[in-house]
């Protein structure tokens, strides 16, 4: 059964797959400094990979249904000018943020599963441009106001090839805070006809997503595409959650599901760079 099926098979049984929790949080509670890391944890795929490995394991032996890679603010770019790398070896080490995770799901199904629950899968992590600007945009999502929707599927396009020549199950599409380019992220995604994704939004308060525009409209948009299994939120408030969702239950697709995964409520200090 490939990942699609799976996958579609567990959210028709009705009940809320897990999803791991926050990867920066995790490796902070090791002892990893990420302040300021213009690649944040991506950088460790290249420093340190065995961490990353470890957190992916902990978080399935913890219960994760799906694991997200450590490719959130992962670029070719970014690890050619901040790691000095040949753009082949930047496409490698995107791809081995794929093979990490899956290497952790074979080590929990051979020493941890259970039967009946789920082989878990791996969502390839495919954070907004804004996160590669480090001045918290992802949050804002001002900076698609200077660039077209070709522009941006230009800049996510190398990533996406990656993540799915490495084996992703599907792509988690996340913090998202521009209608525009959640537009671009779907229509790009019709390049990779064999994916599906979650598209997730940040959002600004009770009814509207980072830029401002209405959740619904993105929940709206969210059901043009036959290859997205789930629409919603994340990295926002908890109190957020249910009245988002709420503004957008009436027009979900039938057969699209909810994505939600909001932090603690802290909100980011640019100064800080946390």
């Amino acid at each position: 059964m490939d990942s699609l099926a799976r996958l579609k098979r567990y959210m028709n049984d009705n009940a809320p797959l897990i999803l791991d929790g926050g990867l920066a949080t995790e490796l902070a509670e090791q002892g990893t400094n990420l302040q300021g890391d213009p690649l944040w944890g991506s950088g460790l795929l290249h420093t340190n990979p065995q961490i990353i490995r470890d957190v992916h394991y902990r978080f399935l032996v913890s219960g994760a249904d799906v694991i997200s890679t450590a490719t959130y603010q992962a670029s070719v770019p970014g690890f050619m000018d901040h790691l000095n790398l040949s753009s082949e070896r930047a496409r490698e080490l995107l791809m081995s943020g794929v093979h990490l995770a899956k290497e952790a799901v074979e080590r929990f199904v051979s020493e941890c599963h259970h039967t009946g629950r789920m082989h878990p899968l791996v969502a390839g992590s495919v954070g907004p441009y804004g996160a590669i600007l480090l001045d918290g945009s992802e949050y804002t999502g001002a900076y698609a106001a200077k660039m077209s929707i070709e522009e941006f599927k230009d800049w996510h396009r190398p990533r996406m090839e990656c993540l799915a020549a490495a084996g992703a199950d599907l792509f988690a599409m996340e913090t998202i805070p521009s209608i525009k380019e959640a537009q671009a992220l779907i229509e790009l995604l019709k390049e990779f006809p064999n994916s599906s994704a979650w598209l997730s939004f940040s959002c600004k308060d009770q009814m509207c997503i980072s830029d401002g525009s209405p959740f619904s409209i993105a929940v709206q948009l969210a059901n043009r595409s036959s290859q997205l299994v789930a629409v919603g939120v994340n990295c926002c408030s908890p109190l957020l959650v249910e009245p988002l969702l709420e503004s957008g239950q009436s027009l979900r697709g039938l057969d699209m599901s909810w994505v939600v995964y909001p932090n603690s409520g802290e909100e980011w200090v640019r100064e800080q760079g946390i």
